[in-house]
């Protein structure tokens, strides 16, 4: 079974980095001014791991992890 990703709304800062490395996968909500995940499918799971290791605000994680 696939890992899910999820974005911790309370910690996220808006930078968008997630957006710029995964656009399938996240989305920016401009009226929240946080991201959100779309499509926890819409990438392979390294760039999904990518976008997680490259949130500056370390927001972003695995369901169970």
């Amino acid at each position: 079974m696939a890992r899910v990703v999820y974005v911790d709304m309370d910690e996220c800062i808006g930078c968008e980095s997630c957006v710029e490395i995964a656009p399938d996968v996240f989305s920016f909500d401009e009226s929240a001014g946080k991201a959100s995940v779309t499509n926890p499918d819409g990438a392979p799971e390294d760039v999904i791991q990518e976008a997680i290791d490259t949130c500056p605000a370390s927001c972003i994680h695995w369901e169970g992890e």
